[in-house]
């Protein structure tokens, strides 16, 4: 079994892609406007490898109180960047555009990692 894709509600779909494509090369499909859910539009972004992120914006959506509130629901994603100077170079640059959370640091189970937030609050973990 394989994860096919992970979906993620935004207020701002071409926020979030341009998010994804410039900091790690995603590639945005087009957007799909729904004929049954009036107001609802998404589009999948795909990755190198791995499963592919699908963003969804709906009039609905409810806000949270803050970018940093942890909530129920997936806790981050994980993406793997092949080498710890990888990991390096973009906590390095989310750092100077002010989305690091936490530095690249070797954690106790292990990982080499860092922790960026995107536009919408939603934690990515960059590791090897």
């Amino acid at each position: 079994m394989n994860v096919a894709h992970i979906a993620l509600w935004t207020t701002d779909i071409d926020r979030l892609a341009a998010f994804w494509a410039e900091l790690f090369g995603a590639e945005a499909g087009e957007i799909y406007e729904s004929r049954r859910r009036p107001g609802f539009r998404s589009r999948f972004l795909t990755l190198r490898s791995g499963p592919s992120i699908e963003v969804m914006e709906g009039p609905w959506l409810a806000p949270h109180d803050a970018a940093t509130v942890e909530r129920a629901g997936y806790a981050h994603v994980a993406l793997s960047l092949g080498s710890g100077e990888a990991v390096d170079d973009m906590a390095e640059r989310a750092g100077r555009e002010g989305m690091l959370v936490s530095k690249a640091r070797w954690t106790g189970d292990g990982f080499y990692e860092a922790v960026i937030r995107d536009p919408d609050g939603n934690l990515i973990e960059i590791t090897i």
